[in-house]
């Protein structure tokens, strides 16, 4: 059989229509890795191993509803909950060539930043199984850094998807808020939930972006814009003008920031131009994003009462049981204007004040995380590890902006570092073009090929 390690969806549909190899073959080689490998990452709560009909293999996050499949949120609330019904996101890769090879491990109900917090225990990171893989799509990122998948799909609330593929090493992409239907998507908190793929290169995240995309009746937030053709238009695009944010480089790792400055120059080689601009802090995120989570999970998570599906409340974990009590405890009388209606009016701030940086420049780059991947257990020491260590991406995410992450090197412990891409509002195509570039420059510094590798 020809050698796939590594390959990308669009690179295994070419050899398979080229009659080089067979669905079935990419199939059975995915499957026969995961059971290699998986035991060692528990990336996968549930491996669909029957290929019935000629299509693609694809990983999903264990939070959207797929037909006959168990679906769990990693939750044992929903241990034994089988959905009637596809995500909206499952119905668009089915009509267009895609099976579910697995549903991927998660933190409960996405409620987490390191995939600690699954009941069916964490995922490793494959780069290092003393650490973590990030979340809540932590196993989404691990399947496609070790190659036990060819792309994966995630969701991202606050940083779900560009976290981990930034601590994995691979392509992280959270599109405009309402890009892609959230029908089917078990919610976390609904005003910020955006699904988006998880992949080997640019235009597997582009091509992917073009399936998922578009307007849902069933999801009143998607947004009336019709897709764009985004990967049939990859090369095209101008040299734009980049921001860089001062106060996103606040304490940041030393590795992140000197790969910063690499990545910086490849960009300027390639034509691009920087302009430094400020915007809101990020610490002022964390509030926000924190108070409004909490109370939308607390309406979301009410409806798992164990009377018209899943299993009793005292299955939830310590971490749902917090949010929940804090989400009632904002929404409760006497505090509802003190801290909800402040942070929805700072909410708009932040919006406001990416419009006005959006006036000046065309981009903004900036890094994913503080740190690379943590050790297994560190979340243990924080009692909003997330809301900190996500603190870069929930600007974005408040203000329902598309953003993109990607890899730029490593640290001193051969983990990997980040960037990421950020874009005004509906703009993916010119983050995507952009991001070509670069990888057509460096190959991201052979990080994504490095850790396939590590995986043979």
């Amino acid at each position: 059989m020809t050698d796939i390690l590594g390959l990308g969806l669009l690179e295994l549909k070419k050899l398979i229509e080229e009659k080089k190899i067979s669905y079935k073959e990419v199939f059975d080689y995915f499957i026969a890795r995961i059971k290699k490998h998986n035991p060692k990452l528990n990336a996968y709560i549930t491996v669909c191993d029957k290929q019935n009909e000629d299509k693609l293999p694809i990983a999903v996050k264990d939070n959207f509803c797929t037909k006959g499949i168990r679906t769990t949120a990693a939750s044992k609330v929903l241990d034994n909950f089988v959905p009637n019904y596809n995500a909206e996101v499952i119905d668009r890769l089915l009509a267009n060539n895609f099976s579910i090879l697995g549903k991927t491990n998660m933190d409960a109900w996405a409620h987490g930043s390191s995939t600690e917090t699954s009941d069916y225990g964490p995922t490793k990171n494959p780069w290092n199984l003393d650490h973590i893989p990030g979340g809540s799509s932590g196993g989404s990122g691990a399947v496609v850094s070790a190659y036990l998948a060819p792309a994966a799909i995630g969701s991202e609330t606050a940083g779900s998807i560009r976290q981990p593929a930034g601590w994995c090493g691979v392509i992280g992409f959270k599109p405009t808020y309402g890009r892609i239907s959230r029908f089917g998507l078990i919610a976390m908190a609904s005003s910020f939930d955006c699904p988006g793929p998880m992949t080997l290169n640019v235009q597997d995240a582009a091509y992917l972006l073009g399936v998922l995309s578009g307007q849902d009746k069933k999801d009143a937030t998607t947004v009336e814009k019709p897709p764009e053709l985004y990967f049939e238009k990859l090369a095209e695009g101008k040299k734009l003008v980049i921001g860089i944010p001062e106060e996103y480089f606040d304490n940041i790792q030393k590795e992140t920031a000197q790969n910063f400055e690499k990545s910086k120059q490849v960009f300027n080689k390639l034509g691009f131009k920087f302009k430094k601009i400020k915007l809101i802090s990020p610490e002022y995120a964390i509030s926000v994003y924190t108070i409004i989570q909490r109370a939308e999970v607390a309406s979301n998570l009410s409806r798992f009462d164990g009377i018209r599906f899943g299993n009793t409340r005292d299955r939830f974990g310590f971490e749902a049981k917090k949010r929940i009590m804090l989400g009632n405890f904002v929404l409760s009388a006497g505090y509802y204007s003190a801290f909800y209606q402040q942070a929805q009016k700072l909410r708009q701030e932040i919006k406001a004040d990416f419009a006005r940086v959006f006036s000046e420049v065309d981009l903004i780059l900036a890094p994913v995380v503080p740190s690379t991947a943590l050790k297994l257990g560190e979340f243990e020491k924080y009692p909003f590890f997330g809301e900190l260590i996500d603190k870069f991406n929930e600007p974005a995410a408040i203000a329902g902006l598309p953003a993109v992450s990607f890899p730029t090197g490593f640290d001193n412990k051969k983990l990997p570092t980040s960037l990421q891409l950020i874009g005004n509002y509906l703009d993916e195509l010119r983050l995507l073009q952009t991001l070509y570039k670069f990888q057509q420059e460096t190959n991201y510094f052979d990080v994504i090929k490095l850790g396939v590798e590590k995986w043979k």
